[in-house]
């Protein structure tokens, strides 16, 4: 190899690495690894702005789903009364499930009750009823079709 073909090498990875920085500060308010398919959250019926909101992203494997360590990515941002905003990168355009919490305390868990009820509010894809239980995976699942595609979750005060 030259000392050109080295110079040429060094530019176009510099150059690659300028891009995907560049793509990931465009959009500020996007959380998790850049790619080229963002995924818009609004979460309706937040009680108050303290806290943090807890987006989480899982996969299209249904055992995954709420199990420990089964999510893509849980981002988080701040809390805002009424209606809370946030974007989160997505792999690649497929078949999602996203769960949502209100961590009121911010101590990036979800707080439960004695019999394992959470004691925060919480939400799902599609907004299932969640009386009864925890919604099932196909409940849950959407298609992110393409990237700015927008999804609205109403959080479950308990």
């Amino acid at each position: 190899m030259n000392r050109t073909t080295k110079a040429t090498g060094r530019t176009l990875l510099l150059l690659g690495v300028s891009v995907l920085a560049a793509r990931a500060a465009a959009d500020p308010g996007c959380t998790g690894r850049p790619s080229e398919t963002r995924l818009y959250v609004r979460v309706e019926n937040v009680l108050s702005s303290s806290g943090l909101m807890a987006v989480t992203l899982y996969g299209n494997n249904p055992s995954k789903f709420l199990a420990k360590r089964g999510s893509l990515y849980v981002g988080r941002s701040a809390a805002h009364q009424g209606v809370t905003e946030t974007c989160i990168f997505v792999p690649r355009p497929g078949i999602y499930a996203v769960a949502v919490y209100h961590d009121l305390d911010g101590n990036r868990k979800l707080n439960r009750n004695l019999i394992g009820f959470p004691t925060e509010p919480v939400g799902f894809s599609n907004n299932p009823n969640t009386f009864l239980g925890i919604p099932s995976y196909n409940a849950v699942r959407f298609a992110v079709r393409q990237s700015g595609q927008r999804i609205t979750v109403r959080l479950r005060n308990r």
